[in-house]
């Protein structure tokens, strides 16, 4: 999915929420509204990245959309459009979308298969719904390329998760490992990504890694993150220092969230429109070649429509951000 907002900037601070006695702090992010563009336009919740809190593990950005009748909207349709230094990650609750890359990839994004795109230094792709759907509901996750990967060849990848039965639920496994299930997916940092189902009023403490942070997006219902209230689409964030994550769906019908997981990434990144850099130059470099059609991005072929031109830079200069980095306690 593309940035399509037409300044595209940093999102708002999030606030700290008090958890129980004794038990670790959760920072509660709330979302805003972008749309993505058009008179029906289609709206997403977009909860990364925000100046309390660009990053999560290398997770730098999070869209969650839907449930979305597309006869009113008119559904998905972002035609091809570039990016740098990142891999896409998209995963779907309900409907279908039709992914073409410059690769010459031409895939089907469904319900609980996981498709993973690797820009490196430089691709381009369309998204967009198919006439099949009539609800969408999903998100569109990126992820940060480490220095020393972030130029690496671009690359597809397509994995269908088991589900794993959990004390009180279900897991979706597609980056990682957690609850005994492991991704073959490959990855450049430490990472996990997981589709959690929570049965009504279920308590379900889960073993995770105590070097990761951890972000809880919160699609269905509303869940307890270590003691703190996470509403449906707010992304709960919990510090490393923690081996135990404890969920409680606070509801009397299913509960269902993304759990987010990474070491924390301690590069300092630059990220404007679609593009992850480290410098100012290497943004204004990568939307030059992407308006000058550089080979660079490669072409999206079976597209029926203009590629999606490139918004216009701020008046100042980009600057890199990371992430304050606290410990659970």
């Amino acid at each position: 999915m593309s940035d399509v907002e037409v300044e595209p900037r940093e999102a708002g601070y999030g606030a700290p929420a008090d958890g129980r006695q004794g038990e670790p702090q959760v920072e509660v992010l709330a979302a805003r509204d972008v749309p993505l563009g058009g008179p029906r336009a289609m709206t997403v919740r977009r909860t990364l990245p925000q100046r309390s809190r660009p990053l999560i593990g290398a997770w730098c950005f999070a869209d969650h959309y839907g449930p979305d009748d597309v006869a009113l909207t008119g559904g998905m349709d972002v035609a091809p459009h570039p990016h740098t230094g990142l891999q896409t990650v998209s995963w779907l609750f309900s409907g279908e979308i039709e992914h073409r890359d410059s690769l010459g990839t031409h895939a089907l994004v469904r319900p609980g298969e996981l498709n993973l795109m690797t820009a490196g230094y430089g691709i381009s792709h369309s998204e967009v719904s198919t006439a099949r759907t009539t609800i969408l509901h999903g998100v569109q996750l990126w992820v940060a390329l480490p220095e020393r990967h972030r130029h690496t060849a671009r690359a597809f990848h397509h994995h269908v998760p088991r589900p794993v039965r959990l004390d009180g639920g279900e897991a979706r496994v597609f980056l990682g490992s957690l609850a005994g299930a492991a991704s073959p997916v490959p990855t450049f940092t430490p990472l996990l990504g997981a589709e959690l189902t929570l049965d009504p009023h279920a308590t379900v403490p889960l073993a995770v890694d105590a070097g990761f942070e951890h972000g809880l997006l919160v699609d269905l219902g509303e869940v307890r993150m270590a003691g703190t209230p996470v509403r449906r689409g707010e992304l709960g964030y919990l510090a490393p220092g923690t081996g135990t994550l404890t969920l409680e769906n606070m509801t009397g019908a299913p509960a269902r969230a993304l759990l987010l997981g990474g070491t924390p990434f301690e590069e300092r990144i630059v990220m404007w429109w679609n593009f992850i850099g480290r410098t100012h130059d290497e943004i204004v470099r990568a939307r030059r070649e992407w308006e000058a059609a550089a080979e660079r991005f490669g072409k999206v072929e079976g597209y029926a429509g203009d590629r999606l031109p490139a918004p216009p830079l701020p008046n100042v200069t980009l600057r890199p951000r990371g992430n304050p980095v606290r410990r659970a306690g």
